[in-house]
């Protein structure tokens, strides 16, 4: 079973080839993917990396945590599901979203 985890703190240059050859000498990556802003299409200093085997992410974790990517220390941990509810961005609607102004 595959394995997602979160990669934070990366450097605005670090690419998604990068990304994996960073974390493959832990095991097989399936994807390596460094997110971008759809405006400027430059990376918003994070991304994710899925490794076919548990214990080649529970290897990489431990071992990439805390340590230096491309000139930036780098946060890796296990990538949690996103919450799909309703939170966040956006206005969901109802009431004058704090704009009451008495007219």
């Amino acid at each position: 079973m595959s394995q997602k985890l979160y990669v934070g703190g990366l450097s605005w240059d670090t690419n998604n080839d990068g990304l994996k050859r960073a974390f493959e000498q832990f095991g097989d990556v399936e994807e390596a993917i460094v997110l971008k802003d759809r405006m400027t299409d430059r990376s918003r200093g994070f991304g994710f990396v899925t490794f076919s085997a548990n214990d080649a992410a529970a290897e990489a974790i431990e071992n990439m945590n805390g340590t230096e990517l491309d000139g930036r220390t780098i946060t890796v941990n296990e990538a949690r599901e996103r919450r799909n509810d309703g939170g966040g961005r956006g206005h969901s609607g109802g009431g004058r979203g704090g704009r009451d102004r008495g007219w």
